[in-house]
């Protein structure tokens, strides 16, 4: 009797579906070509480095079906650089990105489990990371209530490297999810049709110490909120985020985020933004370690696109934080084509001193250009150019030489039609 209730809750969907009079089942397809010039991005490069130049490859195959009281999405992709396979592959690499069932009530309840995306808000805690070929997902169990205006997630995690029959449940990071457990509460307040939003955010993050005979596990909670503001030419956005509790390295924490950005449409082809993030950093005489950690946020999206700073970390010792002020220009130059141009200066919060020389704050400034042209409809042609001028504290906090001219460029091509769509 214990095996059948497994099965029967496999089939419990299934059941459902064969229920209701109306369902749609659809098939979507992403093909994205990249083409990037890296001279200085990730890492800046030192003096007589060589560029690096690659085309990168996603190919992804979606398929879905909805109805009233059901959801399920499978999502497979194959990820890569041109050139790195060979053309007879007996061991061809194929992974999921997203597999996953929704149960849904006429209530607004639901409860989704399997592989998912977590995006929330404007992706800076949790986020979709879809600039990166492979973009991020969770293993999570996701319970909750959607209404108009109100809508509530819970999310559980819990994670294994391997199934196991005796040893506990001990989880090496190494090569799997960056947690063993998470437990995250997410409210929001707000709609299209209303001018303020409002969103809270509590997560609790579990991480496995010691080891599998001696394990202990520490605890992180990430608390904040995000704030926004649309109305008339106005679209203003504003977050608060603090961390306590204890850190991977069993370190307790004391860490702050505050970002706020001011975007003013001038008219329909031309818009102006001003913003301002600042993360606090780690000060080497405190007890508590202060250095805010942005988690699974897209941090391409915030920091600089040349993606120097939270997507890759500081060098090994430091965490100074990071105090980064923008200015941007949007233009619609056409029906099919955008253009933006981003100024970002970045500075440290924390003082640097090495050999008796104290280093000043400033580590420089990044102008980042991007075009978006709609080719067609489910084509687009992208395209960006970064260069960065950076500092003497920069060479401290990132490497490389601040002498050596920084750059990268890119090209992309995204095609993303749907393949087939059947109503029953």
């Amino acid at each position: 009797m214990k095996r059948l209730f497994p099965i029967l809750f496999l089939l419990l969907p299934l059941w459902v579906a064969a229920q209701e009079s109306e369902s749609v089942f659809s098939m979507d397809a992403q093909l994205r070509t990249r083409g990037e010039y890296r001279n200085g991005a990730l890492f800046p490069r030192v003096e007589g480095a060589l560029p690096a130049t690659f085309i990168n490859d996603r190919a992804r195959l979606s398929m879905n079906y909805k109805s009233s009281m059901l959801e399920l999405k499978v999502s497979g992709q194959h990820v890569g650089v041109w050139g790195q396979d060979p053309q007879i592959d007996p061991n061809g690499r194929f992974m999921l990105n997203e597999s996953w069932g929704k149960l849904k009530s006429n209530g607004g309840l639901f409860a989704q489990i399997g592989r998912q995306i977590l995006s929330y808000d404007d992706d800076r805690i949790l986020g979709s990371l879809d600039w990166n070929v492979s973009g991020r997902s969770h293993d999570a169990l996701k319970l909750g209530y959607e209404g108009k205006s109100d809508v509530l997630h819970l999310i559980l995690a819990f994670n294994r490297n391997n199934e196991g029959r005796i040893g506990g449940s001990f989880y090496n990071t190494n090569n799997a999810q960056p947690y063993k457990t998470m437990h995250t509460l997410w409210y929001h307040h707000g709609s299209a049709a209303q001018p303020f939003g409002i969103s809270l955010l509590a997560m609790n993050l579990g991480w496995q110490l010691g080891t599998a005979t001696d394990p202990s596990t520490t605890h992180m909670q990430t608390l904040g909120t995000y704030l926004t503001y649309k109305s008339g030419a106005w679209d203003i956005n504003g977050s608060l985020y603090y961390q306590t509790g204890k850190n991977a390295s069993e370190t307790k924490v004391s860490a702050f985020l505050l970002s706020a950005f001011l975007k003013y449409a001038v008219n329909k082809q031309f818009a102006l933004g001003a913003g301002s993030d600042y993360l606090s950093g780690d000060d080497s005489e405190s007890a508590k370690f202060e250095a805010f950690n942005p988690l699974y946020g897209t941090h391409h999206k915030f920091y600089g696109t040349m993606d120097y700073f939270y997507a890759n970390p500081f060098n090994p010792g430091l965490n100074p934080g990071l105090w980064d002020n923008q200015l941007a220009a949007f233009f619609k130059t056409s029906k099919t084509t955008d253009l933006s141009v981003n100024y970002h200066y970045f500075l440290i919060n924390q003082d640097i001193r090495l050999n008796n020389e104290e280093y000043k704050k400033g580590l420089g400034s990044e102008f980042d250009l991007q075009l978006t042209w709609s080719v067609m409809p489910n084509v687009k042609l992208l395209a960006g150019y970064s260069f960065y001028l950076g500092t003497q504290t920069m060479d401290i906090v990132k490497g490389g030489a601040h002498k050596s001219w920084q750059d990268w460029g890119w090209v992309s091509v995204n095609i993303t039609p749907q393949l087939f769509s059947s109503k029953k």
